[in-house]
């Protein structure tokens, strides 16, 4: 396998005038960026609709993109909004953090007025578009009109004749929301016109995108919504369980997630057609998926509905090396990253082992007795060459405050390991990410954050918290010359480097 690597960087925390990351320059100037340190891979988290929290992996649609990632500079370009209006725009005081808030008034504000102007209905490639995509386009748009009508409440709560979808309030619905259903196809559109043109221009620059995905959809998303026949839901739409994890060493109540889960009976009879359509989509928007909570297909953990913790869950199984085997069968073999993380079992190591996908290894976890798996996985003279080695992920602290928060004999663990005791602690982290970079593992993925040094004021997500995640945002001064060189002669020393 070719040795190669790659920086995790979510396109919401790119440098941008307006709010947050996006698809404007500032992207393509990552990519330019990312070349020129020598890097293969550009790891992003889920593209998706975000709802109630900003989550990536809670969103309205398992095939949507976020609309906030559309560049504004491009609408002005097109003529549908003006320089100035875009200016005028208040999307948060700090460069390095993303107001959501002020994000969901203002940027809905100037893409209803970018609509307004469009004059879309006229446009042939939107024609082509709704009609290419109308599997899924049509019924996630009417769903976000409804939900705007029902004042942006959960799809369970909504009227029974459109909550059960009776065809007579489908087509009410249609007629009555036909400029709002219009509205947010367009949303939809410009997404992906500028998705796939900064895809292409990556690819280009022999960098290759590698996207996420969770396994589960949202309880209040158009896929629940539209086929609740494949998820365990009862004769009313409500669900009878739900997804998250038991409680470990991070989590003493365990995570209770809230997403409906699988009707898998069901998918095994189409012949796990939903399963195929989503990882074919995929694959049309990524070059390599990763896919969260792979355990969850061996065994996942099943909640009680309306429980408080997620202490009263047990296991089930899930449908494990079938379902794969019926993708490649109908996609042939695919670039899939498997998340392995957390508690590891002998079926699951058997599942990621049959699949042929690479899992991850994250460093962190190697000293870190709060972990349930095995530290031994993750020290990395263990990695073995099908495997992407990281220092953490956006879960995880970064590592610079990690080391500060683990226990003094962990610590001394990391110094013995690295057989380094005289590196200043400001400094570790960098002989840290040497460290997996002379592992055997054919990838690595660095967080932008610990490349950068940072401490958990630049941290991604804390699980099972609320209000303070997904808001970190790189300033544009922090992509130095005198940092891509650094990086680049890393990649380089150890056989890591993008010759492309």
């Amino acid at each position: 396998m070719q040795r190669s690597a790659g920086i995790l960087l979510p396109v919401s925390s790119l440098p941008s005038p307006y709010g947050i990351g996006c698809f404007s320059q500032e992207a393509y100037d990552f990519v330019d960026w990312l070349k020129e340190a020598g890097q293969t891979y550009w790891q992003i988290l889920p593209l998706g609709v975000t709802s109630y929290g900003d989550s990536p992996y809670q969103s309205f649609s398992a095939f949507a993109g976020n609309p906030y990632f559309i560049s504004l500079d491009e609408l002005v370009k097109e003529g549908v909004l003006t320089a100035e209006e875009c200016k005028k725009a208040k999307f948060g005081r700090k460069a390095d953090d993303i107001d959501y808030s002020q994000l969901y008034k203002e940027r809905g504000r100037l893409l209803r007025l970018a609509y307004s102007r469009s004059d879309i209905g006229h446009n042939e490639a939107f024609a082509a578009f709704c009609e290419k995509n109308k599997w899924w386009l049509d019924d996630f748009a009417l769903f976000m009109a409804v939900k705007g009508r029902f004042e942006g409440k959960p799809w369970i709560e909504w009227a029974e004749d459109i909550r059960l979808r009776w065809q007579n309030a489908m087509d009410y619905y249609r007629r009555e929301l036909y400029f709002e259903v219009e509205y947010y196809k367009y949303l939809q559109f410009k997404f992906d016109q500028q998705w796939r043109t900064l895809k292409a221009y990556a690819n280009e620059k022999g960098i290759r995108i590698i996207g996420d995905i969770p396994i589960y959809v949202a309880l209040d998303s158009a896929d629940a919504w539209a086929n609740p026949q494949m998820f365990q839901l009862d004769e009313d739409n409500i669900p009878t369980a739900v997804a998250g994890v038991p409680p470990d060493g991070f989590s003493p109540t365990g995570q209770l997630w809230g997403n409906p889960l699988y009707r898998w009976e069901k998918h095994r009879e189409t012949g796990y057609q939903w399963w195929i359509t989503r990882l074919w989509y995929c694959f049309e928007l990524y070059d390599v998926v990763r896919i969260d909570h792979f355990r969850g297909f061996d065994e996942y953990f099943s909640i009680p509905y309306g429980s408080e913790t997620a202490a009263p869950g047990h296991w089930e199984k899930g449908p494990g090396i079938e379902l794969f085997r019926a993708v490649e069968q109908a996609l042939g073999k695919r670039e899939i990253i498997a998340e392995d993380l957390g508690y590891m079992s002998e079926t699951v190591r058997q599942l990621v082992q049959d699949s042929g996908f690479p899992g991850m290894k994250v460093l962190e976890f190697a000293f870190d007795s709060r972990d349930t798996g095995s530290a031994s996985d993750y020290l990395p003279h263990n990695y073995p060459v099908n495997s992407v080695a990281y220092t953490g992920t956006h879960d995880n602290e970064t590592l610079v405050s990690w080391y500060q928060t683990i226990t003094s004999a962990e610590r001394t663990l990391v110094r013995d390991y690295l057989y380094d005791y005289t590196t200043p602690e400001t400094q570790l982290y960098k002989s840290m990410i040497a460290l997996i970079f002379r592992s055997a593992a054919a990838t690595c993925i660095i967080p932008m954050q610990d490349w950068l040094g940072l401490d958990n004021s630049a941290r991604i997500n804390k699980p099972s918290t609320v209000g303070e995640n997904w808001r970190w945002r790189l300033k544009k001064s922090q992509l130095t010359p005198k940092l891509q060189k650094e990086i680049c002669n890393i990649t380089t020393r150890y056989g890591r480097m993008n010759w492309a």
